[in-house]
């Protein structure tokens, strides 16, 4: 079978458009005439009228359908399979299958149908049609049956319509002819190859230029049709109009586009069959051309007048660019002072042209085919007269300080812009040592700051406007003055906080000195180099801070109405600070009144008599003597008067002097406190006076026995001593004359320190076994002449002080 029908395609669109017309494929009466078993690709869109009620055992009706009509030419089968364009297996397509031969007004009941939902049914795919091997001639609704239904035995001359109806989803399908029965042939186009359909015609109407004319569609006719007969041809202006054969174009048609596509619509009178094809409008809007840009010129005076606004202009310069590299011979240019002229072909204007209109003109071109002149294009041409730019002639002034007394020093010749232009903006100036030159650009002066070799000198500034590049001619003097000014000293001392040699001078403290003697109402300027100063660039502000440290030299223009008068050095100077300890502390040992002590001056780096002081004591030597606490200050300068304020604090200090000393003793952790009294900042040391000593004046784990405490004035003060007797009692014993313990005794009692105290030695019964004397050398471990057995012993002690402690001991054997 076919497989191809030129017309379908478009049936989307006339699918999706029929209500606009009030017609469409929903409907039996509009049904798509299926010629050729071609494959059929379509969308659905709408019911059109509800035809389906009560005319099927499918149980469904139209939801979104089209209506296919099928004339068979042969005896056979007519079957089908309907692809949905979306693979997805919700997407759900029916059908119905009405005839033989029945009236759109009465189908009756479907002779095929199938309304099963594949996602229901538990199908792999969503495909639905009639073929070969199904033997059921309805199926469904919903889950009933597998989507396809036993095809169609049919006889040549039969007529079927088709209903294809979409119930769920939204995509379009492919209707694929199977079987063996064949269906009419549409017409053809028998245009042949080497004779095109498209019409092209030049835009011969008015208005002229819109791409609209008038075309006789009916040249076509014969060229389409060719020997075919019971052939009738219609041109439409949409594929839609073409399918469903509304809105005929009659001939001779205007085109609304350019180009414009035309449908053909070849209809078969005794089938009904059509073919589609189309073929395009062209109106020739005349030959390519790129649009011309303005025609710009300076005003001049080969009219007589350079500030009218006329001038020649060669038109043909501007054929070249208007033909971007076509070939002349091909293209006529003409130009014109009117539109109407211009697209009637006459009183076109010789060149070279002068403007009637001053300035600004507007004219038109006409570039035709030349061997096709009804084909035209017009565009317009602007012919623009620029102005000249003013050009003032003015005079330089300026200083011969370059050390030569001949006349001859450096101009900034910019420094006339302002008068040579009279202040307008997008200004070049070029300089020049002749007109000739300043007319012909050439030999321009190189950069703007000159030399003069004359006295005075006219040179020719070219002044030229940077918009429209016109230029105007004008004279610049150059005179040089001989007159000079007064040099100038600033001096500072670097008191700003940073001491690095730089300084914020005020400029205008100069002022008086440059100007001294010199004429009243003249101007001064300051600049950092004398090339600067020379040609009048960057002026420095008025407060000024020197770029070199220490000493630079900057230079002073004086100038009259404009002119120079002088260039003057100024030097600036910015001397060094004392180096000098600021602020100090110093300590006067009370205890040494009335010894005294030496303040400085603080000099760092130098020699202390190199400067000058003013002490707060109204004493002036680098040193003083004093042995009184509080504030002292001196003000230390250096020759060049700069000076800095050194501040000596003096803080009292005194040697300590103690009040009370806390011991605990006679326990496991025997501790000494030290409490003193005193101006002075202490540190105290247990045993050696030499240290190490600690901030703390607690001792903790103190052995029994006689210590020294030292307290020291970490000012330097003095160190005091107080001797201390710690309180203990042994542990143990050993009686064994090896000179190791062989005797018990309270530790920390001596002639100095409880030499009055009562000691009692007893066995573990209470038996009293000794009394010993406080300052003899202890119990030996004996009674009664009998060494006693090691064993644990007692004592009771009653200090001098009175207190008392008891406790007891091993005596080791």
């Amino acid at each position: 079978m076919k497989t191809l029908l030129r017309f379908l395609p478009a049936l989307t669109i006339l699918c999706v458009n029929y209500i606009s017309y009030g017609q469409g494929p929903t409907d039996c009466i509009d049904s798509v005439i299926i010629c050729g078993n071609s494959t059929v690709n379509l969308d659905v869109n709408g019911v059109g009228v509800q035809e389906l009620n009560n005319s099927n055992t499918c149980g469904s009706s139209e939801h979104n359908s089209i209506w296919l009509q099928v004339s068979l030419v042969t005896d056979g089968t007519l079957g089908f399979t309907l692809r949905p364009n979306s693979s997805a297996i919700q997407e759900d397509y029916d059908f119905f299958v009405f005839g033989p031969n029945v009236p759109c007004n009465d189908i009756g009941q479907a002779i095929r149908c199938s309304t099963t939902n594949p996602a229901s049914a538990g199908l792999n795919n969503n495909y639905t049609g009639m073929n070969a091997s199904s033997s059921d001639v309805s199926e469904g609704p919903g889950p009933d049956g597998d989507s396809f239904v036993r095809w169609l035995d049919v006889m040549a001359g039969d007529t079927y319509f088709i209903v294809i109806d979409r119930p769920i989803g939204n995509s379009g399908f492919t209707l694929e002819w199977t079987g063996t029965a064949e269906f009419s042939a549409p017409p053809v186009n028998q245009a042949s190859p080497l004779t095109p359909l498209d019409l092209a015609k030049c835009d011969t109407e008015t208005p002229f230029e819109d791409g609209l004319t008038s075309f006789d569609l009916d040249v076509n006719t014969p060229i389409i049709m060719g020997t075919q007969t019971d052939v009738s041809i219609s041109y439409h202006l949409t594929e839609s109009d073409a399918n469903i054969n509304i809105n005929p174009l009659s001939s001779p048609y205007t085109n609304i586009s350019n180009p414009q596509e035309i449908f053909v619509r070849i209809t078969n009178d005794l089938t009904g069959c059509f073919e589609i094809t189309d073929f395009s409008l062209n109106v020739n809007l005349g030959p390519n051309y790129e649009p011309p840009t303005p025609f710009l010129l300076c005003d001049s005076t080969i009219d007589g007048n350079n500030n009218n606004g006329q001038t020649y202009f060669d038109l043909h310069s501007k054929n070249p660019e208007i033909l971007d590299g076509q070939d002349p011979s091909s293209i006529n240019i003409s130009y014109h002072e009117s539109k109407t002229s211009a697209e009637m072909g006459i009183n076109a204007i010789s060149s070279p042209y002068y403007n009637i209109v001053p300035n600004q003109q507007q004219i038109f071109v006409r570039i035709e085919d030349v061997l096709n002149t009804n084909c035209r294009t017009i565009t317009t041409l602007d012919l623009v007269v620029n102005r000249l730019p003013d050009a003032f002639d003015a005079t330089l002034f300026q200083c011969d300080e370059d050390g030569t007394f001949d006349g001859n020093t450096t101009f900034n010749l910019d420094q006339a812009k302002e008068a040579i232009t009279g202040g307008s903006p997008n200004r070049s100036l070029s300089y020049y040592l002749n007109r000739n030159d300043a007319e012909n650009n050439s030999n321009a002066v190189s950069g703007t700051a000159y030399t003069n070799i004359a006295n005075p000198q006219l040179i020719f500034v070219r002044v030229t406007d940077d918009l429209t590049g016109c230029f105007s001619i004008s004279q610049l003097n150059l005179e040089v003055s001989t007159t000079s000014a007064n040099n100038a000293l600033l001096e500072a001392c670097d008191n700003d906080g940073n001491e690095d040699g730089l300084y914020a001078f005020n400029l205008s403290d100069a002022n008086a000195a440059v100007l001294s003697s010199l004429p009243i109402g003249l101007d001064l300027f300051y600049y950092e180099t004398y090339m600067d100063a020379l040609l009048e660039v960057n002026p420095l502000p008025n407060i000024f801070t020197n770029t070199v440290p220490y000493s630079q030299t900057i230079y002073a223009r004086v100038e009259d109405s404009n002119a120079c008068y002088g260039i003057s050095e100024i030097v600036l100077t910015v001397f060094e600070m004392p180096n000098v300890e600021l602020e100090v502390n110093a300590i006067y040992c009370l205890n040494k009144f009335p010894d005294e002590i030496t303040l400085t001056g603080g000099i760092i780096d130098d020699h202390p008599n190199n400067y000058t002081y003013a002490w707060s004591t109204g004493e002036n030597t680098p040193e003083i003597m004093i042995n009184t606490q509080g504030t002292y200050s001196v003000r230390v300068s250096n020759a060049n008067g700069c000076f800095k304020d050194r501040t000596i604090n003096v803080l009292p200090s005194n040697i300590a002097t103690v009040t009370n000393i806390n011991i605990t003793d006679g326990a496991q952790n025997n501790s000494i406190t030290v409490i003193v009294s005193g101006e002075g900042e202490y540190e105290y040391a247990l045993n050696e006076s030499n240290g190490p000593y600690q901030n703390s004046a607690t001792f903790n784990n103190v052995a029994p026995g006689f210590h020294t405490i030292f307290v020291r004035d970490i000012n330097g003060c003095g160190i005091i001593q107080e001797d201390i007797s710690v309180i203990g009692f042994p542990k143990y014993f050993t009686p064994n004359n090896d000179g190791i313990n062989d005797r018990w005794q309270v530790h920390g009692v001596n002639e100095q320190f409880q030499p009055k105290t009562t000691i009692y030695i007893f066995d573990r019964m209470g038996k009293l076994l000794k009394e010993l004397h406080p300052l003899s050398s202890g119990w030996d471990g004996n009674y009664i002449g009998k060494p006693m057995p090691t064993d644990d012993y007692w004592f009771s002690v009653t200090l001098q002080d009175g207190r008392v402690f008891s406790g007891h001991f091993s005596l080791k054997r």
